[in-house]
């Protein structure tokens, strides 16, 4: 199969695996956000197999995918923007590490950590009226968005941890 073939096949599969997974939801937070059973591994693993390029594109398509779905909430386009195509096509910068054996974990993080940056940017220009008044927007942004990004993260660097030694590292390089 020729490789631009393969990596636009396993990105449709880890799209479609990331956006099942999402289906699951764990924990839903009150004003939008959830934890799932790692539905950002599939998209991170893509990332650090194909690159940062390849990547981003496969978390824009899932971003766009997320936008369409029961629950999901827009009220402006910049909104739009940044809680569903920036925000999960920051997942693909996870390839920044692909050069390391090891960098799936850091690329990871990096990764759930500039995800975050998009949803608190977005939680303080639009959700700014949810804080209460005695609290700072930005740190009411961060930690409503960090509860459910870091229980996510977690999860997801467990089941990192699993898989990538599981997976043949053939896997992890494109052929």
């Amino acid at each position: 199969m020729h490789r631009n073939t393969k990596m636009l096949v396993e990105g449709g599969l880890m799209v479609a695996l990331a956006t099942a997974l999402s289906l699951i939801v764990l924990f839903k937070m009150p004003q939008g956000g959830s934890v799932t059973p790692a539905s950002m591994v599939p998209l991170i693993l893509f990332a650090f197999k194909w690159g940062v390029g390849p990547g981003i594109l496969a978390g824009l398509a899932h971003g766009a995918i997320q936008a369409i779905l029961p629950g999901a909430y827009v009220m402006h386009p910049v909104q739009f923007l940044l809680d569903y195509p920036v925000a999960f096509a920051c997942l693909g910068l996870a390839g920044l590490f692909r050069q390391k054996s090891w960098g799936v974990y850091p690329g990871a993080v990096l990764a759930v950590f500039l995800r975050l940056v998009s949803h608190v940017v977005s939680g303080v220009v639009f959700f700014a009226s949810y804080a209460p008044e005695t609290q700072n927007v930005w740190v009411y942004s961060t930690i409503y968005n960090g509860t459910f990004l870091g229980a996510e993260l977690a999860i997801s660097l467990v089941v990192l941890v699993l898989v990538y030694a599981a997976l043949p590292k053939k896997y992890l390089y494109p052929a």
